[in-house]
């Protein structure tokens, strides 16, 4: 009796602590835009800033030591018209990627594929131009499937498993329900849904937007 009343006190615990930290609710979501980026190789980040170049700080990121660096790059479509100022996020991670909404893959000339971030075999090659240099990226281009990031803990109390599709229902202006939302658990991540800027566009969603996770 003793343990399952303790059981129930963690519960009601937890379940406080969620109320706190996610006001929609336990099952809860901050939905956060992203808006075109890339990630970038160390070997890579010297041929566009030059040798010994590291990325330095414009600010923190939800995600623990993921940042915002104050470092940009254009990147050049087949078509020839080119964004400029693409920011990098740091830090520097094992591959080059460019992550663009579909209208930003329209406006350079692209099909993007939907992938999960870091899944880039056979997509399109792009032309990245910094301040140093030039690299030309053999494939790396995609259009990131709309997920949710989660610590395994908070994952196993919301019964939530990593590569698991939910819905997730944003109120926004409009109101969508999105489908198909790729759960990402892992150690030391914090809850946060990723869409990016037509979907936001799409529901009405801005800075400080909710959604609530459904199973």
């Amino acid at each position: 009796m003793a343990e399952d009343l303790r059981g129930i006190v963690e519960r009601l615990v937890r379940d406080a602590i969620a109320q706190t930290m996610h006001p929609g609710g336990a099952m809860s979501v901050p939905v956060n835009i992203s808006a075109r980026h890339m990630h970038v190789r160390q070997d890579h980040l010297e041929v566009l800033f030059g040798p010994g170049a590291a990325l330095t700080k414009l600010r923190d990121l939800m995600q623990p030591g993921e940042f915002a660096a104050n470092e940009t790059v254009a990147v050049l479509g087949p078509n020839r018209r080119t964004f400029d100022q693409v920011r990098i996020l740091g830090p520097v991670r094992k591959i080059t990627q460019v992550e663009l909404s579909y209208t930003d893959g329209r406006y350079l000339g692209m099909d993007l594929p939907a992938r999960m971030s870091g899944d880039i075999a056979g997509t399109l090659p792009v032309i990245l131009v910094g301040p140093k240099g030039v690299v030309q990226l053999p494939e790396g281009v995609i259009r990131a499937l709309r997920h949710i990031h989660i610590g395994d803990d908070d994952a196993a109390r919301l019964g939530l498993r990593n590569g698991q599709n939910v819905s997730v229902r944003a109120g926004g202006v409009l109101g969508a329900t999105f489908h198909r939302v790729l759960v990402r658990a892992g150690a030391n991540l914090v809850r946060e849904m990723h869409i990016d800027t037509d979907e936001a566009n799409a529901a009405g969603l801005g800075t400080g937007a909710y959604g609530e996770i459904i199973l």
